[in-house]
């Protein structure tokens, strides 16, 4: 699993966490990892994220900074995983 500048990552696994990642979060401290993802959305977000979409080595195929609330996100074709991480972590 990658790191990014000392940002624990936790993995949202079940639907619930998958449904809602990080929306109505104030100050995030913490990043997520969707795994089999393509896509996400920042509906209900508070504030601005950063994206970064894995294949299925980790290997980053493309980042997203500061993505801004009520926007939809398809990743790259080969996309595996996706890591949603506080704003200006990347």
């Amino acid at each position: 699993m990658l790191e990014f500048n000392n940002v624990e990552i936790k993995e949202a696994k079940t639907f619930k966490k998958r449904l809602l990642g990080l929306m109505f979060k104030k100050n995030i401290k913490h990043g997520l990892l969707f795994r089999n993802c393509k896509s996400i959305h920042t509906f209900f977000m508070i504030e601005q994220i950063d994206v970064i979409a894995t294949d299925e080595n980790d290997k980053i195929i493309k980042k997203y900074k500061n993505v801004k609330p009520w926007r939809i996100l398809i990743a790259p074709k080969n996309t595996k995983n996706i890591y949603e991480l506080p704003k200006n972590t990347i």
